[in-house]
């Protein structure tokens, strides 16, 4: 591993970060961090965005990851990827359920189907979402305005404000949209 790494930075690559679903524990402290500096707060809303298989050992899996969540809502955007979307007041307790399900998912083997976790935050009516891709262990903003447009400004103050708490996608061409999923953003 060490030839490697002296390897990819002697011609220039940069070293992608593993998946480390651990790193969702740091999300509460970081909203509030994200609070001050923004004035969003959580909305108690999360979603995470996984490409359903086929087969019975996926419809397993996939019953014990939402009944992780409790109450849920279930849906499929645009790309064919499904949500599972899960409410609790509790930011913990939302990143523990959330954790829960990328956790059984992966387990099960299923961890290249998972896309994303998005989590709500909001302010006089706006929403901003904290977004952890999972293939990269980072997680960047996302602040959707009507129109499909996006509030960059608020984006990168934001980014500026969870970089010391969390890692921040530096690859904005990673910061994806996340356009028409229903209660995440509208």
């Amino acid at each position: 591993m060490r030839r490697r790494r002296w390897l990819d930075a002697l011609l220039g690559r940069a070293t992608v970060a593993e998946p480390d679903l651990d790193t969702l524990f740091a999300l509460p402290p970081a909203a509030a961090v994200l609070g001050t500096a923004t004035g969003f707060a959580s909305a108690g809303l999360a979603g995470v965005g996984f490409r359903a298989a086929e087969g019975r050992a996926f419809a397993g899996v996939h019953r014990q990851a939402g009944d992780l969540l409790g109450e849920r809502e279930e849906i499929k955007d645009a790309y064919d990827y499904t949500w599972f979307l899960a409410r609790d007041p509790s930011a913990d307790e939302l990143v523990k359920r959330v954790h829960g399900v990328n956790s059984t998912l992966e387990d099960a083997g299923f961890g290249p189907s998972l896309l994303c976790s998005a989590f709500r935050f909001e302010s006089r009516g706006r929403g901003l979402l904290v977004v952890y891709l999972y293939k990269r262990g980072t997680f960047y903003p996302f602040a959707p305005l009507d129109g499909h447009r996006r509030d960059t400004v608020l984006e990168d103050r934001a980014a500026e404000a969870l970089r010391p708490e969390l890692p921040v996608e530096p690859d904005r061409a990673r910061w994806f949209a996340l356009w028409d999923i229903p209660a995440l953003t509208r």
